[in-house]
Formats: C-alpha cells, sequence, structure tokens
C-alpha cells in the first residue's frame, strides 16, 4: 500500500507541473503572428460530380 500512495503522489506531483507549465505558456508567452500562404492543387477545386 506504501508503495502505491508513493506512486499516486508522484505522478499527481508530475501531473500538477505540467499543468503549471502550460497554464504558463498559455497565459505569459505570446505568439508572433505571421503571413501564411498555402497554395491548393487545381483538382481540388473542382466541384465533385
Amino acid at each position: 500500500m506504501p508503495s502505491l500512495l508513493r506512486l499516486l503522489v508522484v505522478l499527481g506531483l508530475l501531473g500538477g507541473l505540467a499543468y503549471a507549465a502550460m497554464f504558463t505558456l498559455a497565459n505569459f508567452v505570446q505568439p508572433k503572428p505571421r503571413e501564411i500562404t498555402v497554395t491548393i492543387p487545381q483538382d481540388r477545386l473542382a466541384k465533385p460530380h
């Protein structure tokens, strides 16, 4: 039983660290906007029969 509790505590701590890292990235890192150009092949624009 103590090994199960230790495993759950370690998994909980790792999950908490992952959650804190995602929260920090989502709130404090600003992405740089940029232009994106995507070329679509002509055959994908045709209507299916």
